[in-house]
């Protein structure tokens, strides 16, 4: 449901650029609810091409996959297919600001790298956050778990080497990020979660070893590994392949890399929130 990205462009991409990075993180986090985690039912909101759903299929008693993009769902279905057909995994287009699910009949949420696509307003005390929180609310029964993976604005300061080159692509990704506070804050709200935690592992890359290949910044694929790019203007993106290619050509590139990406080891890429559903 990206208000920014052309999901029905990058769906292939991402299908093959993106992994289920931090799912160990994410499978012992839902292991703290009240259920055992096999015979948990999982909602997967905004599961994109089912990366996440994929790797913990065998780990939950069934997931119910949720997505507002008709090409993810069907990337998705595709590799999902055996899992639909025996039942264990639904999938579902629909928002999830508006899940077609019932009250108080799952275990546990997950939501992963997906909140930033949502066209909120800060300014508001983000207000479609709030419905969303709201809706998981809604549909985790007493006691359930939601797992938030998303990225620190600190992490996106100084988490991807990459960023550098595109400083106001960085700015407008960070005013659509709701930094860990604020997320505490927002699910806090009307009473609904409490025991709200962070995990922030500093090993885990979102692009996997992709990452560290320099040259690949040229690569328009690579690029559409990560959303940011979306947000990049023409004569940014101009701007940021010109200074690269500069750094290329006097055998640079992977220096600034490997500089650029030193901040990392103390800040991480991803964090993973959690809280429990009041009972």
């Amino acid at each position: 449901m990206s208000s920014y990205e052309n999901y029905a462009r990058v769906s292939t991409v991402y299908n093959e650029t993106r992994t289920a990075q931090g799912v160990e993180i994410v499978r012992r986090l839902l292991a703290k609810g009240d259920t055992a985690l096999t015979e948990q039912t999982l909602v997967d909101a905004g599961c994109g091409t089912g990366q996440y759903s994929a790797a913990l299929a065998g780990s939950v008693g069934r997931i119910e996959a949720v997505d507002l993009n008709p090409a993810m769902l069907a990337q998705a279905r595709h590799k999902l297919q055996r899992q639909v057909d025996a039942g264990a995994i639904g999938l579902h287009q629909a928002s999830i600001d508006d899940l077609p699910i019932p009250d108080g009949s799952v275990d546990a949420v997950m939501v992963n790298q997906v909140l930033h696509h949502l066209a909120d307003d800060p300014a508001a005390a983000w207000p479609v956050h709030q419905r969303v929180f709201g809706e998981f609310g809604r549909v985790l029964k007493p006691g359930g778990i939601v797992v938030i993976n998303s990225c620190s604005h600190r992490q996106l300061e100084q988490g991807f080497w990459f960023y550098q080159l595109i400083p106001d692509a960085v700015d407008r990704v960070r005013q659509r990020t709701a930094d860990l506070d604020t997320l505490v804050a927002l699910l806090r709200q009307g009473n609904i979660f409490d025991k709200t935690q962070h995990e922030i592992p500093t090993d885990i890359i979102l692009q996997g070893d992709a990452y560290f290949d320099a040259p690949r910044i040229f690569d328009s694929q690579w690029r559409g590994g990560d959303s940011i790019w979306a947000l990049v203007t023409a004569p940014e993106l101009e701007g940021a392949l010109q200074e690269a290619q500069i750094l290329s050509d006097r055998g640079e590139l992977d220096d600034f890399m490997r500089r650029h990406d030193t901040p990392r080891g103390y800040t991480g890429q991803l964090s993973f929130t959690w809280s429990r559903k009041v009972y």
